[in-house]
């Protein structure tokens, strides 16, 4: 499962329904800012757009999709036993019980009008409504709250991906330009309509066309939105009174923390460990927000670890994943209940702050490493100016290979390289890795003939092809911690560019490669035990690198 999804049912329950109510209130948002062009866009919008969500099995969806997301904000709140949060994650919270507030009144007098009192609750029927009131001015927050918490949840869900942070600038474009586009379009048609009904005839015809409710009717609906606000705010005093009351009652018993690292603090029994730290400001990394979807505020528990509350099925399969050693725990999952002394994995140091990147991410990507043959040799004797001069030179032929392939190099190793190639999925990172093989074949072919002008002899090299799953991030210290990657993979790649001098071969490539690139395994597989890597690879020798095998279709 990927890591975007990896957690209990509600967690996953909690991405499912907000992503199906971000892609309602987009496309909500978009139909409203039609109305910056046309009333007949506004409408066209609306009908197109209702037939998915005034269906019954539509309607449904929404408003199950609604409740859910709802009620487990709910319950995670009764859950809580500390409102100590991050500031992101405090904003979500905010927002998140304020839209209730607000929303309610918007269906009393779209859809309970409708559907009680028959009224066309059309766009043009609620800009009409509210425009010159208070309504306007609290809807247009709702408009606002509403996106800002379904961004805040898209960024801290997908704030790991690589490819959303290199489009952060144009995803916050988009993010600005969605609402002010809604707004525009509201505030468009909203004064055409009453500039038109001025005219009494017209304001009549408009009146009598949206069925507009009666006095009698208007305060119907006035009390059904009064009973459905206090209904809420009573469900979400009871939810608050439910955490303050779990909270002084767990005050009752305490449970001691020693961080070997850090303080010893006396926390309240029932948290997680993960908000005793926040609540006693000790730093804890927790870059998924505490969810159990990442690792990064693995802890290690020294001592007895038997008696410890066995993990859930979401903290075994994360740690799982990342092949933690036994003692490891989440400390978002686990709730102490005895004293205990942990090691914070990725403690924070305080010093500067880290982004995502510093935190890892893993890809399955094609690795190939690079080495320049009988460079001691060859260089014995010479000024160190002539040394450098020939590896800049060899470096300027071939790497062009590689960065034409979409590959890039991740850093250079004395006379060779290690290259990755990140591409949008693992097929086309294999056969980039291929197309720079050949690549660098033909552009040593052409150095050595080069060379060969110059009456110097000519330079081998010997590279090793490999593919497999690969931590992308910045190592170092902070503030001076470049992007590079590592892995059991890295250590196979540079174990197979070893073998070529043993075998006389300028490449080796793992059948893993020709897999992904969709290439039949051609004769030739050997069986090779690379010192360093747990299990036999399959590879392919090529005498020479110029004939890689490629995938014609690519």
């Amino acid at each position: 499962m990927s890591d975007l999804w990896r957690g209990n049912w509600a967690t996953r329950a909690r991405i499912a329904t907000g992503l199906a109510l971000m892609l309602y209130a987009l496309l909500h948002f978009l139909n409203i800012g039609l109305g910056l062009f046309s009333p007949t866009w506004l409408q066209a919008g609306q009908d197109l757009r209702q037939i998915f969500t005034r269906n019954p099995l539509g309607e449904a969806l929404l408003y199950a999709a609604l409740a859910l997301h709802a009620g487990l904000a709910l319950m995670r709140l009764i859950e809580r036993r500390s409102l100590r949060m991050p500031l992101a994650e405090a904003v979500q919270y905010t927002f998140g019980f304020a839209i209730p507030l607000l929303l309610l009144t918007h269906i009393t007098y779209t859809r309970i009008a409708h559907e009680v009192y028959a009224v066309d609750d059309q766009m043009g029927y609620l800009m009409y409504l509210i425009w010159g009131t208070k309504s306007a001015l609290t809807q247009t927050v709702l408009l606002l709250i509403v996106w800002v918490h379904g961004c805040i949840g898209l960024h801290l869900w997908l704030r790991g991906r690589a490819w959303w942070r290199r489009n952060t600038h144009l995803l916050t474009g988009l993010a600005v330009l969605v609402p002010t586009f809604a707004l525009a379009g509201f505030v468009t048609e909203s004064r055409h309509l009453h500039l038109a009904a001025q005219n009494e005839d017209t304001r009549l015809n408009m009146l009598d066309a949206y069925n507009f409710p009666d006095p009698a009717e208007f305060a119907d609906l006035i009390r059904i939105d009064a009973a459905l606000y206090w209904g809420f705010v009573v469900v979400l005093g009871v939810a608050l009174t439910t955490h303050l009351a779990l909270r002084l009652n767990s005050r009752r018993t305490s449970v001691r923390i020693t961080y070997t690292d850090g303080p010893t603090i006396t926390a309240r029994l029932g948290q997680t460990l993960l908000e005793m730290s926040r609540e006693a400001s000790v730093p804890h990394t927790a870059l998924c927000g505490g969810k159990g979807r990442c690792t990064t505020c693995r802890v290690m528990i020294e001592g007895d670890v038997e008696n410890l509350p066995p993990p859930s099925d979401a903290e075994a399969s994360s740690l799982q994943a990342v092949g933690a050693a036994p003692g490891a725990r989440l400390a978002c999952q686990l709730k102490p209940d005895q004293p205990m002394t942990v090691h914070r994995v990725f403690a924070s140091g305080g010093r500067a702050a880290r982004g995502p990147a510093t935190q890892g991410q893993e890809r399955t990507l094609a690795i190939l490493f690079l080495d320049m043959r009988g460079f001691t040799a060859r260089t014995a004797g010479q000024l160190p100016y002539d040394v450098v001069f020939l590896l800049n030179r060899f470096f300027d032929a071939v790497v062009p290979a590689v960065t034409a392939s979409g590959g890039k190099v991740d850093k250079y190793l004395g006379d060779g390289f290690l290259a990755l190639f990140e591409t949008h999925d693992t097929a086309s990172s294999a056969q980039a890795g291929l197309s720079a093989a050949a690549g660098i074949g033909r552009a040593l072919d052409a150095f050595n003939a080069g060379l060969a002008a110059e009456g110097a002899p000519p330079v081998g090299i010997g590279i090793g092809l490999h593919l497999g799953n690969v931590v992308l991030g910045e190592i170092g210290a902070a503030g001076h911690a470049p992007r590079t990657l590592i892995g059991d993979a890295v250590n196979a790649a540079s174990r197979l560019e070893a073998q070529t001098k043993v075998m006389k071969v300028e490449l080796l490539i793992s059948a893993a490669v020709l897999e992904a690139a969709g290439i039949e395994p051609p004769d030739g597989l050997v069986s090779l035990s690379l010192r360093g890597v747990k299990e036999s690879l399959d590879a392919l020798p090529v005498a020479k690198a110029t004939d890689a095998p490629q995938n014609p279709s690519s």
